[in-house]
């Protein structure tokens, strides 16, 4: 039996709309008993049920902020149980009296030039590059991933799994090596593995200081502990010439490029974005004189790499002509 005391905090940081999912995550947590009214919304049996609330504890245990408004909880249930019956997730939503899917608030922006959206699998720490850029991965058992996954990439896993039962682990690391250099990878998410497809992330619309200039790790830290652990609502609306998705990326109903902005760890990208709500942060950031607006001249990220590809063209240029 757990102790329910390990849960207390999951408890305390809700609000009135998502206390009931909260208490009854805390008796499950000690009696793996689930609520007996909620057959009458699901179509599942309670052997289901329990599958999800266990799923549902353990992703409150690893969120970072805990959920705290019933839009925050309506994600983490849509995102925990996407691989479930959408009746069931709809049923067990509406229990609670959380928000369905399609109710949840979208971006103005998403109907004016998105390509297409994606939901992640929990971000890990070592994956943010800098301040705004991150390695994601995307489960290929989603309905967009699917239908494209290479057919040698497919077999790879089917070998690795079966390497791995026989614990050939060379062999297993050989395949996984080839799924790898696919563009995929095997990822292991609360003692299940899953298949997943690489995407590199450009936040859309912010410059962060590079990583050798000053803020350059205080923005990639601040960014690595905004999403670490966390599944991604991503809006793509294109590719940049280092074949990385230029998007939106969304947490919990948090913005991301907000979030960088409003803690002065990042520029507004005016060249390539003319929001006015990325301009208004930028400068509500400068007026407060946080992160690198605390400095008296910062150097602009976009003036420091023409600087740095110059000297790099001159050196080269000298020692070609000696």
């Amino acid at each position: 039996m757990e102790n329910a005391g390990d849960y207390d905090s999951l408890e305390s940081a809700t609000t009135l709309g998502v206390s009931a999912l909260a208490h009854d995550l805390l008796h499950f947590g000690v009696t793996s008993q689930v609520p007996e009214r909620l057959s009458n919304h699901v179509v599942s049996p309670k052997t289901d049920q329990a599958k999800w609330y266990r799923k549902l504890l353990d992703s409150c245990k690893e969120a970072k902020p805990l959920p705290t408004t019933s839009e925050e909880a309506s994600t983490l249930v849509t995102h925990t149980l996407r691989k479930y019956q959408k009746a069931d997730v709809e049923g067990l939503l509406a229990f609670y009296g959380l928000p369905q899917p399609q109710d949840e608030v979208k971006s103005p922006s998403i109907t004016n030039g998105v390509k297409f959206e994606m939901h992640t699998l929990p971000v890990d720490a070592k994956e943010v590059e800098d301040g705004d850029g991150i390695t994601v991965y995307v489960s290929t058992e989603d309905p967009r991933e699917s239908p494209c996954v290479p057919p040698n990439v497919l077999t790879a896993s089917l070998r690795r799994s079966e390497a791995c039962a026989l614990r050939n682990h060379a062999e297993a690391d050989a395949f996984h090596r080839e799924i790898i250099d696919s563009g995929y990878r095997v990822l292991n998410i609360q003692n299940e593995e899953i298949l997943a497809r690489k995407y590199r992330i450009r936040l859309r619309g912010i410059d962060a200081p590079e990583s050798s200039m000053r803020y350059g790790k205080v923005a990639k830290k601040e960014l690595r502990n905004a999403v670490q652990g966390k599944s991604l609502r991503i809006l793509v609306y294109g590719e940049d010439r280092y074949g990385r998705c230029v998007s939106d990326v969304y947490y919990n109903g948090v913005f991301v490029q907000e979030l960088m902005l409003k803690k002065g760890l990042a520029w507004h990208y005016k060249a390539y974005d003319k929001r006015e709500e990325l301009k208004t942060w930028e400068r509500e950031a400068r007026e407060r004189r946080v992160g690198l607006w605390a400095l008296s001249n910062p150097e602009k990220p976009w003036d420091w790499r023409k600087d740095r590809r110059e000297a790099e063209a001159k050196s080269i240029n000298f020692i070609k002509s000696t």
